[in-house]
């Protein structure tokens, strides 16, 4: 489960460092919610290709 968490944290801070530079006082909020836009798009994907 750490891995995976690793992972989504690694993409959101990819993600955020597009909008907001890493020096930002806001970059640690930023990486956050982009890191629940990952895992929720994410759970979204699975239960559709579940649907199937």
């Amino acid at each position: 489960m750490a891995w995976i968490l690793r992972l989504a944290l690694l993409a959101g801070g990819a993600v955020a460092a597009w909008f907001v530079a890493p020096d930002a006082p806001n970059y640690t909020v930023v990486q956050g919610m982009m890191t629940v836009a990952i895992i929720a798009a994410c759970v979204v994907a699975a239960a559709l290709i579940k649907r199937r």
